[in-house]
């Protein structure tokens, strides 16, 4: 029998794969496309020879009307609501997805799936609302009004984790269902309960996944705008107390460029500024929640 080995030409996967190949350039194209238009208009901001780096990186206080151009007041913030939201989404998050993957029935998923998708389909500007109108007073029969500020980071980093939790638990089952199921019977094998089988053997295993999902929950914590807008506060302070009231780096950007600003003033570029530091913020932290992922990672062949 005669066997032709040639390559044949598959079009339809030649298509699919130069798609894909498209796909990628176009995404790499469109990171750099952000990054040249934040630093083309962030550098009219630098440019003026009132502001220097050590006034933007060293300040504590953001009055740019005034000459005050200290980044930290809006950092501080930025970085205190995105802790709050991930200490409350991520240890929730990966309760529900190792009941979801490990003990749920098929009727406990018919409702516990719906839910988490309502969840993820409400409006930013509604979770503000509520973090305004329901959370803050709960927090001030805990706290004492006295305590605690109408508009706080607390409430808004609290609403925040309720926000990221529907995307950390998807993600995550999705990584623990993947983990091969020769993982659990070998481990039930030696005699472990399902609770270590789930722990011990299919978490670590699920690591790189569940590091995604982190990574992801990150990134939309810190790029959260309604929420923080609403709840947090109106006017950048520098403080890490979660009940005091303080304008994250998407707030400030929100509250002032719904106002009148005229091109190349100094509140407009510094807007750009901001936006800059943002994006830095976002890729330092998706980068050191990468190397945590990786450096505890277990790998299985």
């Amino acid at each position: 029998m005669n066997f032709d080995l040639k390559k044949k030409t598959r079009i339809g996967e030649s298509i699919i794969q130069g798609l894909l190949f498209f796909a990628g350039i176009l995404s790499i194209f469109i990171t750099l496309a952000i990054v040249y238009e934040l630093g083309k208009e962030a550098l009219l901001f630098f440019n003026n020879p009132d502001v220097t780096l050590a006034k933007f990186l060293g300040g504590t206080t953001w009055q740019p009307g005034i000459g005050d151009y200290g980044i930290w007041a809006l950092v501080s913030a930025t970085l205190t609501t995105s802790f709050i939201a991930i200490s409350i989404s991520l240890p929730l998050g990966l309760a529900v997805a190792i009941y979801l993957s490990e003990y749920a029935s098929l009727r406990a998923l018919s409702i516990l799936k719906p839910v988490l998708e309502v969840l993820a389909g409400v409006p930013t500007v509604v979770y503000g609302y509520f973090a305004l109108l329901f959370v803050t007073p709960v927090l001030q029969n805990i706290f004492g009004n006295e305590n605690i500020q109408v508009y706080n980071m607390l409430s808004a980093g609290l609403v925040m984790g309720i926000m990221i939790l529907p995307l950390i638990s998807s993600m995550s089952e999705d990584s623990l269902s993947a983990v091969p199921r020769s993982l659990r019977e070998a481990a039930y094998a030696m005699g472990a309960t399902k609770i270590e089988a789930s722990l011990q053997i299919v978490l670590p295993a699920a690591l790189s996944g569940i590091g995604a999902a982190l990574i992801v929950g990150i990134s939309r914590a810190v790029g959260e705008t309604m929420i923080v807008a609403v709840a947090s506060g109106a006017g950048p302070n520098f403080t890490f107390n979660p009940l005091q009231a303080a304008e994250t780096m998407t707030g400030h950007i929100a509250r002032i460029s719904g106002g009148d600003l005229s091109y190349n003033s100094i509140d407009y570029t510094s807007l750009f500024a901001i936006a800059l530091m943002l994006f830095l913020v976002t890729l330092v932290l998706n980068l050191i929640s990468q190397w945590v992922v990786n450096r505890f990672r277990e790998r299985y062949e």
